[in-house]
């Protein structure tokens, strides 16, 4: 463990020690929870991963690859400065929109049948009607814009509430379709592994059955020795490309869980940006031998 690890550990056994002593005694669950939540977090370690610096550089990207390993309580990345700094969660959203989609009832299953306008797309596999699975699979931009309005501002709001999803953030009517990936919403990578480890742990406040489809969802890869769950996400504001990679992997009785955000340097060539973030993403895990 690092000299920062052991003073994050101290300083925050100080908060909790102080916080405990200034509250009146509660059995309120709520606040149970959260300070549950503080000495988890607080007892976390986090180690610099060099070798994650090596693997961006060489790829032509810059960033930061999280790894979260819960059996050792570790968090390992190139870069702990940008792994707590926001970005647009872009179409990384789609797991939490999904979810809120079903438990809205918006869509009522699976196979709801989502309808092309007809209209070129910047995709080509959007140019057809695809059923709310494929549209996930294919991350379908025009096909959650649709599901967005129907959901509507006031109960995007409070799901994004009752989720704890990112940072506090209230759409309105002129970005509805649109704010997780054009306007001022953020999420860091540290928060995109909460999310996933409370989606993971059945601790969100959704139907089994929600989770169960929207982890069906999110299958990328399954082996028998393993299961890889993750979605992708790319944001263009001017000329800043932002992109994401997230999920977990389940590996025996094991899970790992990843969140890597990264950006193009001067040379890299723009048509790799689809797969890089993925293909250094598992290289990570390789070096692990998560995988």
């Amino acid at each position: 463990m690092n000299k920062v690890s052991l003073l994050n550990i101290f300083l925050g056994f100080s908060f909790l020690m102080i916080l405990g002593a200034c509250q009146p005694p509660t059995n309120n669950a709520d606040a149970d929870a959260q300070v549950e939540k503080a000495t988890q977090e607080v007892l976390m370690i986090e180690t610099e991963m060099p070798a994650l610096t090596e693997l961006l550089d060489s790829a032509l990207v810059k960033g930061a690859i999280l790894l979260f390993d819960p059996q050792e309580k570790t968090y390992y990345s190139n870069d702990f400065d940008w792994a707590r700094k926001g970005q647009l969660p872009a179409s990384t959203f789609k797991i939490a929109h999904s979810l809120i989609a079903l438990e809205t009832g918006v869509m009522a299953h699976d196979s709801v049948i989502i309808k092309w306008d007809g209209e070129p797309k910047w995709v080509k596999s959007w140019e057809q009607d695809l059923t709310f699975r494929d549209a996930f699979r294919f991350s379908c931009l025009p096909c959650y814009r649709q599901i967005a309005p129907q959901v509507g501002i006031e109960r995007m709001t409070d799901w994004l509430t009752k989720l704890d999803y990112g940072m506090s953030f209230t759409p309105d009517s002129s970005n509805i379709d649109l704010f997780w990936v054009d306007g001022d919403w953020q999420i860091s990578p540290f928060q995109q592994i909460d999310f996933l480890q409370r989606f993971y742990n059945d601790e969100l406040p959704v139907s089994d059955r929600s989770a169960k489809l929207v982890k069906e969802f999110m299958v990328l890869d399954q082996q028998s020795d393993y299961i890889l769950r993750g979605k992708t996400g790319w944001s263009i504001v001017g000329d800043r490309n932002n992109g994401w990679f997230v999920g977990y992997l389940e590996s025996e009785d094991q899970v790992y869980y990843f969140a890597t955000n990264v950006e193009p340097m001067k040379d890299f060539d723009m048509k790799d940006f689809p797969n890089i973030r993925k293909k250094i993403t598992r290289i990570a895990m390789e070096q692990m031998e998560w995988l």
